[in-house]
Formats: structure tokens, C-alpha cells, sequence
């Protein structure tokens, strides 16, 4: 499993509003500046996170993003299953059925067990941490 540029910089951009959470609207540009993104992918990206109703918008003059939820029930894991999908490291885990459409080996696959138990162990590392874990480690560090 390899995660992309939308899985990092989802969570990187979705930290950023946790860091500010609570203190109004976030603009994009302030996010992309402090996050070394561009705005263009940015925007595609929150646009993502706010249909998935993570992000709302604020219109007008003093306009921007803010979290819709506490930082602290957003885990890594919805960020990135939002933005790549499905966390798993072999596609045959993704079919949940007894039949495994997607593989003609996976009912006989010595292997299909290891596999489970890495995603599984993937799965419970990144649900286990919120965006308010992040921000309370960044603190922690000092580097805010």
C-alpha cells in the first residue's frame, strides 16, 4: 500500500484546520502556504473533504474552511479513506462475500491471511489517531 499525494496532503490540510480549530475560517491560501501545497490541488482536495462533510465553507470577505467536526473525532483513517478509498494491501480483501470475485486463488491463498492481518494492523494504527492527537504531538515538540 502506497499512499498518494491526495492521502498526505488530505490529512496535511485537514491538520492544519485542526490547528486552528475554533478560531474562524482558514483560507486556502494561508493553508497552502504553511502546508507547501499548491492551491489549485488544495482546493480540489478540500472539495473532496467537504462533500464528504468533513470541511464546511464559510463565504464572504472573511470567508474560508473550517472542520465540521471536533478534531478530535476525525481520525487519519477517515482522511485517508476518504481521499484513496478503501485500506487494504491486496485487492482481494476488498471483496467482503465468501465467493472472492476478484481473485480466482483467494479462497485457497496461503498468503490472503498475512495480508489480512497487516491491512487490519494498518487499519487500527491510523483510526487509533485523531486530528487532535496530531496537534497535541506538534505542541508537544514546541514547533507551534
Amino acid at each position: 500500500m502506497k499512499i498518494s499525494t491526495k492521502g498526505r496532503y488530505g490529512v496535511a490540510a485537514m491538520y492544519d484546520l485542526a490547528m486552528n480549530y475554533g478560531q474562524g475560517p482558514i483560507s486556502l491560501k494561508s493553508i497552502a502556504e504553511r502546508q507547501k501545497i499548491s492551491e489549485n490541488y488544495l482546493e480540489q482536495l478540500v472539495s473532496t473533504l467537504r462533500k464528504a462533510g468533513y470541511v464546511k465553507s464559510i463565504r464572504g470577505a472573511q470567508g474560508g474552511y473550517i472542520l465540521s467536526k471536533d478534531p478530535a473525532k476525525i481520525s487519519v483513517g477517515d482522511i485517508l479513506r476518504i481521499m484513496e478509498g478503501p485500506i487494504t494491501l491486496v485487492d482481494c480483501l476488498l471483496d467482503d462475500s465468501n465467493d472472492h470475485d476478484g481473485c480466482e486463488r483467494a479462497g485457497i491463498c496461503v498468503t490472503r491471511d498475512v495480508w489480512a492481518k497487516v491491512s487490519a494492523s494498518i487499519i487500527s494504527v491510523v483510526d487509533s489517531i485523531s486530528l487532535a492527537d496530531l496537534c497535541r504531538e506538534e505542541k508537544l515538540r514546541g514547533d507551534v
